[in-house]
């Protein structure tokens, strides 16, 4: 089992910003925060996995409050180069089970991040983490992508995802388990010789989103919307990601 401590170290940290293009792009950002503080209503927000800060630290300056949980020491050192605790506070820990003072309104999980928790179990731990943080009608927000097994050619256990100049991405998959690990080759000039390249590997324990429905239920939670992206698309039987958006019932 890959340690998720050590998959999220200072290289990783250091690599995973990038300013104004991928998941940073301002196409990307802009949908994302515009929902979130609609959402966050006047309320105060937080984020599991906050990470370096790609979404919280667009959303406070929204003038959205947000706090947050992160398990990785490296990832939070990377945010507090770019902000202050003052302006968002972070308790490391892991976002199953650790608890931040306070009620928020809204509660927020992006970028397939519920998928890096690697059991059942955790999973649903993180939807009970979530209703213990927010105050009744509160809602949790998850973007998640689409298992994609009907790509999964019969006898293979694995994709090609991504094939572009310099960078492949391959997944393997153990259906049995719901578990793939995502292998991220990347090779070319920026490495030593042409014929080197440099692996990473990043699992996950993929939901289908029946079952993250279910996993809502058991915690108190009820579906109130579903996109297919940020900018509220309708969600169909060929999307390959979603925005689900649950709302905590009254207690």
């Amino acid at each position: 089992m890959i340690n998720q401590q050590q998959l999220w170290d200072d290289d990783a940290a250091k690599q995973y910003d990038t300013p104004g293009g991928g998941m940073f792009s301002p196409d990307v950002l802009g949908p994302t925060v515009e929902v979130l503080s609609e959402l966050a209503g006047n309320g105060h927000a937080i984020e599991f996995a906050i990470g370096t800060g790609r979404v919280a630290i667009p959303l406070s300056e929204a003038g959205v409050r947000v706090s947050g949980i992160e398990l990785s020491h490296a990832m939070i050192a990377r945010l507090r180069e770019k902000v202050g605790e003052d302006r968002i506070p972070v308790v490391q820990g892991d976002m199953s089970q650790t608890r931040v003072d306070g009620t928020f309104t809204l509660a927020f999980l992006v970028f397939n991040t519920i998928s890096n928790l690697l059991a059942q179990d955790e999973q649903v731990r993180c939807f009970q983490n979530a209703a213990r943080h927010l105050a009744p009608g509160g809602r949790f927000v998850i973007e998640l992508w689409v298992p994609q097994l009907r790509s999964l050619p019969p006898g293979h256990g694995g994709t090609v995802e991504v094939s572009q100049a310099g960078y492949l991405l391959v997944d393997t998959y153990d259906v049995l388990r719901q578990h793939v690990v995502s292998h991220h080759v990347r090779f070319g000039p920026d490495l030593s010789d042409g014929r080197d390249a440099r692996i990473g590997r990043t699992p996950h324990r993929y939901i289908w989103p029946s079952e993250l429905d279910l996993m809502a239920r058991l915690a108190g939670f009820e579906l109130e919307s579903r996109w297919a992206d940020w900018d509220r698309s309708e969600f169909t039987s060929d999307s390959r990601s979603h925005v689900s958006v649950y709302r905590l019932t009254e207690r």
